[in-house]
């Protein structure tokens, strides 16, 4: 398998396993797809960290089989491309990536599916499609646009150029920097923490900000508020409201 999955604390661990830079051809891409789609549904998996090995992240798409491709093939494998990276980024649960070593071009663009990223001081990130005359294709065009702006975007995707982990942190490419030896307990502990949460309130807190980034705002009010009305059902929201009467905030022990 190029890409394996395991389950620990709640937490479902996808991890790339493709040597030596868990490059990211056709069979790695579907089965990212395939296993989303197990985090979504299992209800063992709270929260999921996306990895790769010590070493490397994902250091992009296979080129030798992208170069073998002309445009009527794009056609056909773009959409189901995309597909497979959105559908890391709709996993509803909460989901962090282990930055490690090169994230370049799609191994970049997987990082961007995550909902929060914690990157090794040693990390790389960039989109460098330019530097072969093309341009990201699993969504870096449109995630990391929205992640650091349109400016600091285009100067990633218009130079090809690799920012460091602290220059990541600084522009908000990632959201925390360790030494290389803590990133995947980093991760996991993160992970681990919001898989004892409460799943159903996690589930549309992400939905809120995700489709609300989508919209106006009046129409994102109106997202947040069927979602938060909806939560009024659950037994999470009975279980948090009556810990917080009885014992004070924080000590609610959801199921």
């Amino acid at each position: 398998m190029t890409v394996n999955f395991e389950i620990a604390d709640g937490v479902g661990t996808i991890r790339l396993d493709r040597p030596p830079m868990n490059a990211l051809d056709i069979a790695t891409q579907d089965r990212l797809r395939e296993l989303a789609g197990e985090a979504t549904r299992r209800d063992d998996v709270r929260a999921v960290v996306v990895r790769g090995s010590e070493k490397v992240f994902a250091a992009g798409a296979d080129i030798k089989e992208m170069q073998r491709m002309d445009y009527a093939a794009m056609v056909v494998r773009s959409k189901a491309l995309q597909e497979a990276f959105s559908a890391i980024a709709r996993i509803p649960k909460p989901v962090v990536a282990a930055v490690t070593g090169y994230a370049l071009g799609g191994g970049c663009e997987l990082a961007l599916c995550a909902d929060f990223r914690i990157a090794a001081e040693n990390a790389k990130l960039g989109q460098p499609e330019i530097l072969l005359g093309v341009i990201p294709g699993a969504g870096g065009t449109q995630r990391l646009s929205r992640l650091v702006g349109p400016s600091k975007a285009k100067d990633l995707i218009f130079t090809g150029r690799h920012v460091r982990a602290g220059e990541a942190l600084t522009i908000g490419l990632v959201d925390r920097v360790v030494p290389a030896t803590e990133v995947f307990d980093a991760a996991h502990a993160w992970a681990a923490q919001l898989a004892k949460g409460p799943a159903l309130a996690l589930r549309a807190a992400k939905e809120a900000v995700d489709a609300g980034l989508e919209t106006d705002l009046e129409t994102g009010l109106a997202i947040e508020r069927s979602l938060f009305a909806g939560l009024f059902a659950t037994e999470d929201r009975e279980i948090g409201m009556r810990s917080f009467v009885e014992e004070g905030p924080g000590k609610a022990k959801f199921r």
